[in-house]
């Protein structure tokens, strides 16, 4: 039975790469002493979170981002495990950069990187929120470990089915989630928090209905709105940790056939456009629509 151990990590990120870069590192080396074969970071763990953590991108320091990084890349390599950082991958002095995860292998190297791709803000408007800082991306991002063939997203992306639909015909059996629910999300209201509700009901339900496990995880900064969690593919959650407590969350994630699933029989031919099961009938009573 295939399987890999997860490790899914939160912290307080900030605006200050030096203290997000010691967490990081920190939590790295705690997940390997845990035999964790995947170290997972929330939403911009490294970087900071343009217009949350920080003004904007302009108060990012490139270089001593840069550098950090590669302390991460060595990292991954000591230890061997994979790790996916959050943080923020440059384009140029024109261009806004993209909100990103680093897809760091056990030899140390950026194996892929996933960038955001549904970026907060409103279409034709004047960009707001993370489109006032960052480019959205526009592929899915897979790799393997032990076999399992592993996706990646970003916060966001989890209001948009369609992108789990494409991870699962891609044959996706993990799927990583990092989330930047915290600072600024709940300060404006602090009685309203509807993330707390449906992100983990939301992730439970892309769980299900596609048959693959997710890691989701956040950022511990208050107000933060929830803390991480594990899902198992029949939607249920099997692990958690506190809110704004710093911790690593280690799930062993395999495919167990005893997991039910239960769009299984019907779900190639929903994804095609046959939506309904079994064999249609026509039949004048079944046409008739107003009749008892």
């Amino acid at each position: 039975m295939k399987s890999i151990r997860v490790a899914t990590c939160q912290f307080s990120v900030e605006g200050r790469i030096e203290h997000n870069r010691r967490w990081v590192l920190k939590q790295i080396e705690e997940a390997a002493g845990e035999q964790a074969d995947v170290v997972h970071f929330s939403e911009c763990a490294l970087s900071g979170y343009a217009g949350v953590d920080l003004p904007g991108i302009a108060d990012l320091n490139w270089d001593e981002l840069t550098v950090a990084t590669r302390d991460v890349m060595a990292a991954a390599k000591k230890q061997k495990v994979w790790v996916l950082l959050g943080s923020t991958h440059r384009l140029d002095d024109q261009h806004k950069p993209h909100n990103c995860i680093y897809v760091i292998n056990p030899k140390g190297q950026i194996a892929d990187r996933y960038d955001k791709r549904f970026c907060t803000g409103e279409a034709g408007k004047k960009p707001t929120l993370d489109l006032c800082h960052y480019t959205p991306g526009d592929r899915f991002v897979t790799f393997k470990v032990k076999g399992m063939t592993c996706g990646v997203a970003i916060c966001y992306d989890y209001r948009f089915p369609e992108l789990y639909r494409g991870y699962q015909q891609l044959g996706v059996e993990v799927l990583f989630q990092s989330f930047h629910n915290a600072r600024k999300t709940v300060a404006v209201d602090p009685k309203y928090n509807i993330w707390k509700t449906i992100v983990p009901a939301t992730m439970q339900c892309r769980a299900a209905e596609n048959h693959f496990w997710v890691s989701a995880n956040n950022s511990t900064t208050r107000p933060s709105c929830w803390g991480s969690f594990a899902v198992q593919p029949d939607g249920e959650i099997v692990g958690r940790l506190p809110v704004h407590q710093a911790g690593v969350l280690l799930t062993e994630m395999k495919m167990d056939p005893a997991c039910f699933d239960a769009p299984a029989p019907w779900r190639p031919a929903a994804m095609s456009g046959q939506l309904h099961s079994g064999q249609l009938l026509d039949h004048p009573r079944s046409r008739d629509t107003t009749s008892i």
